[in-house]
């Protein structure tokens, strides 16, 4: 049984895009318990639209509980940690933009302050996960041992951002967008945004498998998803990706160069957020990288295999073989 999530209080939080949240809140869950060494933790930053909660099932198919201290942890948007639907962050429409930067300070007070760690094992990431990963190794070098970084690049791409605009646009085109917010929820917005999600996050390979209707199956599949969240947050971490760059618009393959983790990426065989040769142009830049790729249907969902064994499998042998490796940092204490 999972054990509910948890809430580290951070008091009044400066944001890279000069807001300050009064009152933040790191949403985290642990599975798993931290040696006496304090050597075993790994960390799980939260991809776009997951609660911790929503990230529980890796602790088994694909990291071992057992062995390991798993922390989850909740981005800034995503509705557990501080958020616009808390009442006390707004939208870029009114200057407030969350920078992955800004997660990983809060990852590190969290770890610092709740488990005495300032060095994870790993940092295991899908997706947005991902983002974070990398901005944890560029940004805080001497403190990352290992990063897993699945289905996300260290930059968002000119044509994945095209996507993110589209996402955005089919929430503010609704009747009710008011230009900062909602008047009510927006219905008709809310079903244009899973049709394009479900259109790019599984491949055309595995919609030819779905019997039956297709608007039915994001109806029903996709939807729910979705409406369980407030559509300013949707939003909030929209603009989270779209400002997500390692090298804050500098030269992002000297950022890459700066990485001494021990490094796996690891892309999907028919993602179309962040095909195989975007992640490959990342692993290039970063010394020692290994690229490894998931040969599934299931597109960027791949990734985050909640229901598919086939694909866990490989997720657990990449991790459990990273994880077995020495690092420079471990072998200059």
């Amino acid at each position: 049984m999972t054990p509910p999530s948890r809430h580290h209080q951070l008091g009044a939080w400066p944001l890279a895009c000069g807001r300050v949240i009064p009152e933040a809140r790191i949403s985290y869950l642990q599975l798993g318990e931290l040696n006496s060494a304090r050597s075993n933790l790994i960390l799980v930053p939260s991809a776009y639209g997951a609660r911790v909660e929503d990230l529980a099932w890796l602790a088994g198919p694909v990291l071992a509980p057992e062995q390991w201290c798993i922390v989850i942890a909740g981005q800034f948007g995503n509705g557990g940690s501080s958020s616009p639907s808390h009442g006390a962050m707004g939208l870029a429409e009114t200057g407030w933009v969350v920078h992955h930067s800004d997660n990983v300070a809060a990852q590190r007070r969290l770890l610092a302050e709740v488990f005495a760690v300032e060095r994870p094992a790993l940092i295991y990431g899908w997706s947005m996960g991902a983002q974070q990963a990398y901005q944890w190794a560029v940004q805080h070098p001497e403190q990352v041992e290992r990063i897993c970084c699945i289905a996300g690049t260290a930059r968002t791409s000119p044509h994945n951002r095209l996507f993110c605009l589209s996402l955005r646009q089919a929430l503010t085109a609704d009747r009710h967008w008011n230009g900062s917010g909602f008047d009510a929820m927006p219905e008709q917005g809310l079903r244009t945004f899973a049709l394009i999600y479900a259109s790019w996050a599984a491949s055309q390979p595995f919609f030819r498998t779905v019997n039956g209707s297709i608007e039915a199956h994001v109806e029903q599949q996709w939807l729910p998803h979705y409406r369980r969240h407030d559509p300013r947050d949707l939003i909030a971490m929209l603009d989270t990706w779209l400002a997500h760059d390692v090298a804050g618009g500098g030269d992002l393959a000297a950022a890459l160069g700066r990485i001494t983790a021990r490094t796996a990426l690891v892309a999907c065989s028919h993602d179309l957020y962040f095909p195989p040769a975007d992640l490959a142009a990342d692993a290039c830049a970063i010394p020692g990288a290994c690229l490894h790729t998931i040969h599934s249907e299931l597109g960027h969902r791949a990734g985050n295999p909640h229901s598919s064994t086939a694909e866990q499998l490989q997720l657990r042998h990449i991790t459990r073989e990273l994880l077995q490796l020495p690092t420079p940092h471990l072998a200059s204490r």
